[in-house]
C-alpha cells in the first residue's frame, strides 16, 4: 500500500512559502503523493492552483485532489484543460480524484443548486473525457493541451452510495473514500468493485483514502482545533472526525495495518497542522 501526505492548503494561517516547503520535504521523505482537500466557503489555497505550485517544485510524487469538488467548476471544457494543463506540467503526475461536494453554502456562493449535482457531475465527466480523447467537438486544432497519459489524467471519483460506485465504474480509474474507518472502507470498496464487474471493465480499480493526523505535543489541541472548525457544519459528527484522527504514532502504525488489510492501495494522511516537524513524525511513524 502507497502512503501519502496532504498538502495543508486548508489549513488557517498557512503562508504560500510553507506550501512549497512542504511539497519539497514531503516528495523527499518518500510519500507517495501529495493531495488536497477543499471547499470553496473556507480560508484556504484552491487545489489545482495549489497543486500547481507544488509541481513546479517537485518531480517525483504524485499530485492528487482529493478531492476536488467538481460540480462546483460549472465549465467542464474549462476544468478539463486545467486538469490536462496540470497533467502536462507536472509530467504526468497529476491525479484528478473529484466528487460531488455536500455543503450547501459551497453550492450557494457559486449560485447553484445542490438538486440535479450527481446529473451534472456525470455530464462533466462525459465532456471531459471527450477533451481528453483529443475530440475536436468542431474547433480547429482542438482543446489542448495533450496529456501525457493516454486518455487524460487519472480519474478517481469519490462517494459512498451505489449510484457512485457506478460512476467508478462508468468513467473512473478508481475510487477513493474521503473519511472513516478500515471496516467502512473495506465494506464499501466490495461495492465499488462490484460495480467494476457488472459494467465489464477489467482487472480492478485503484481504490484510495484519507485520514487525519496530527503528531507531537499537542496533537490532540491541533486536530481537535482544525476538525471541529473545518467540519462545524456537521454538527456533533465533527466531534466524531476530530476523535478519528490519528494523533500519535501508535495509531499511526494501527491504520496503515488496518487499511491494507481493508485492500486500500493508497491511504494519504491529511495534516491538520501546517507545521514542517509534521512531516518528520510521520515519516517516523510508518517507517
Amino acid at each position: 500500500m502507497d502512503i501519502g501526505i496532504g498538502l495543508p492548503n486548508t489549513v488557517p494561517g498557512t503562508e504560500p512559502q510553507r506550501l512549497l516547503d512542504w511539497a519539497r520535504q514531503a516528495e523527499g521523505a518518500g510519500f507517495s503523493t501529495l493531495g488536497t482537500i477543499g471547499r470553496l466557503v473556507y480560508q484556504g489555497y484552491e487545489e489545482l492552483i495549489a497543486l500547481t505550485a507544488a509541481a513546479a517544485v517537485t518531480s517525483r510524487i504524485r499530485l492528487t485532489t482529493s478531492v476536488l469538488l467538481a460540480p462546483l467548476y460549472e465549465n467542464a471544457v474549462l476544468l478539463a484543460k486545467q486538469a490536462a494543463s496540470l497533467e502536462r506540467i507536472s509530467g504526468g503526475r497529476f491525479v484528478l480524484g473529484a466528487g460531488l461536494g455536500g455543503r450547501d453554502d459551497d453550492f450557494a456562493a457559486s449560485g447553484l443548486s445542490t438538486k440535479g449535482r450527481g446529473r451534472r457531475f456525470e455530464e462533466q465527466l462525459r465532456e471531459m473525457k471527450r477533451v481528453w480523447s483529443g475530440e475536436e467537438r468542431g474547433f480547429a486544432g482542438g482543446i489542448g493541451p495533450r496529456t501525457v497519459r493516454d486518455g487524460g489524467p487519472e480519474l478517481i471519483l469519490g462517494g459512498g452510495t451505489a449510484a457512485s460506485f457506478r460512476r467508478v465504474a462508468e468513467f473512473g480509474d478508481g475510487w477513493i473514500m474521503g473519511g472513516g474507518t478500515p471496516e467502512m472502507f473495506a465494506e464499501a470498496a466490495v461495492g465499488v468493485d462490484a460495480a467494476w464487474r457488472e459494467a465489464g471493465r477489467p482487472g480492478s480499480p485503484r481504490k484510495l483514502s484519507l485520514a487525519y493526523f496530527g503528531l507531537g505535543p499537542d496533537a490532540r489541541a491541533q486536530a481537535d482545533g482544525y476538525l471541529l472548525d473545518y467540519y462545524g457544519f456537521l454538527g456533533d459528527v465533527a466531534g466524531q472526525v476530530a476523535a478519528g484522527a490519528a494523533v500519535s504514532p501508535d495509531m499511526v502504525k494501527s491504520y496503515v495495518s488496518a487499511f491494507k488489510e481493508s485492500g486500500c492501495d493508497e491511504l494519504i494522511f491529511v495534516p491538520t497542522g501546517s507545521g514542517l516537524e509534521q512531516i518528520e513524525l510521520l515519516a517516523a511513524a510508518i517507517a
